[in-house]
């Protein structure tokens, strides 16, 4: 109840006090859910989650606050010093995990169980990028793009020689938040069909990992055990978070790189293009291990001794809206 309600308080009103306290209040909603396994490693991902979103909570408040005592303007929409908007932007990718201030963000994941993973993967991303949407006409432009550029960059490489599906998860994540960053840059309006997708995508897949225990690259090998249905979902949704063709995830890399295009970047948008192809192995690899090898330790008997595993509606829903869409191109992309 509390994510909703302060998301509903950043989303529904222009004034930054109130932008700022709905943003404390979604902080502080999400705190509990972190720490609630009470596990070390959760107590300490609850600890840096709290330190990274109140500075960056003060941070906007504070350009807000100098914002106010130069133009005597608290609306979100009235016109911002180049200093404020800079320093919003800034906290606003602090919060949303980018490069360069990215280090936090697998590491809380991770001390995280998996459905809470999930609601900061998706959920927590709205606030923020409310504001951005209600800025979009004041964003500094370049700084979005080199940070977007920055993000897809670095998550790719970040993600090679990474073990576990959570901090994959979050690397994906920020590679993505990238793509969408330069979309909100070019057009908010296509910025906000990338994000539905982005959530659809990774819920999709968390619940997926959820649903399979699948917490390390070793415990791929043994889903198809459990649902071979699942774990062909599984892999579609995979091949759609990398962006394939003609699965739904191709629709967003597609759509930005024919802005960029338009917008005569296309060195950019090969840039782009080419830091998409680390984040697409990992992705790929994932799948190897899930469909083309077989655990060391598996068993001799056609299924797994253990109880049936219930495949959540929202699951299936998720994971065909993630694969599927594609064709409805011309009905979804925006004006």
């Amino acid at each position: 109840t509390g994510l909703s309600t302060s998301t509903v308080i950043v989303m529904s009103g222009h004034h930054w006090l109130l932008a700022w306290i709905g943003l404390e209040l979604n902080t502080l909603s999400i705190l509990p859910m972190i720490m609630k396994s009470g596990h070390p490693r959760a107590t300490e991902a609850t600890t840096k989650y709290f330190l990274i979103q109140a500075t960056a909570a003060a941070l906007i408040l504070f350009a807000a606050t100098m914002n106010a005592w130069t133009t005597g303007q608290w609306h979100m929409t009235s016109h911002l010093t180049s200093m404020a908007t800079t320093a919003i932007s800034l906290a606003i990718m602090l919060k949303l995990g980018l490069a360069p201030m990215h280090a936090w963000y697998p590491e809380v994941l991770q001390g995280s169980t998996i459905t809470t993973a999930m609601i900061i993967s998706t959920w927590q991303k709205i606030a923020p990028l409310t504001l951005l949407y209600l800025m979009s006409d004041q964003l500094p432009t370049k700084v979005l793009l080199l940070i977007g550029l920055l993000s897809a960059l670095v998550a790719g490489w970040m993600g090679l020689n990474q073990t576990q599906t959570r901090k994959i998860m979050a690397l994906s994540s920020i590679a993505h938040m990238g793509w969408l960053l330069v979309a909100m840059a070019l057009n908010p309006n296509l910025a906000l069909l990338i994000l539905t997708l982005y959530i659809t995508m990774t819920t999709a897949m968390f619940m997926s990992l959820n649903t399979t225990t699948m917490k390390t690259l070793t415990d791929l090998g043994t889903t198809w055990t459990q649902s071979p249905t699942l774990t062909t979902l599984t892999v579609l949704t995979l091949f759609s978070l990398g962006g394939l063709p003609p699965l739904t995830g191709f629709l967003p890399k597609w759509l930005t790189l024919n802005e960029l295009c338009h917008t005569k970047l296309t060195p950019f948008a090969t840039m782009l293009a080419l830091a998409s192809l680390p984040s697409l192995y990992f992705y790929i690899r994932m799948t190897y291990l899930t469909v083309l090898t077989i655990p060391p330790a598996t068993t001799n008997m056609e299924h797994k001794w253990r109880p049936h595993n219930h495949i959540p509606l929202l699951l299936s829903t998720t994971a065909s809206l993630a694969t599927l869409l594609l064709p409805m191109t011309s009905v979804l992309i925006p004006n």
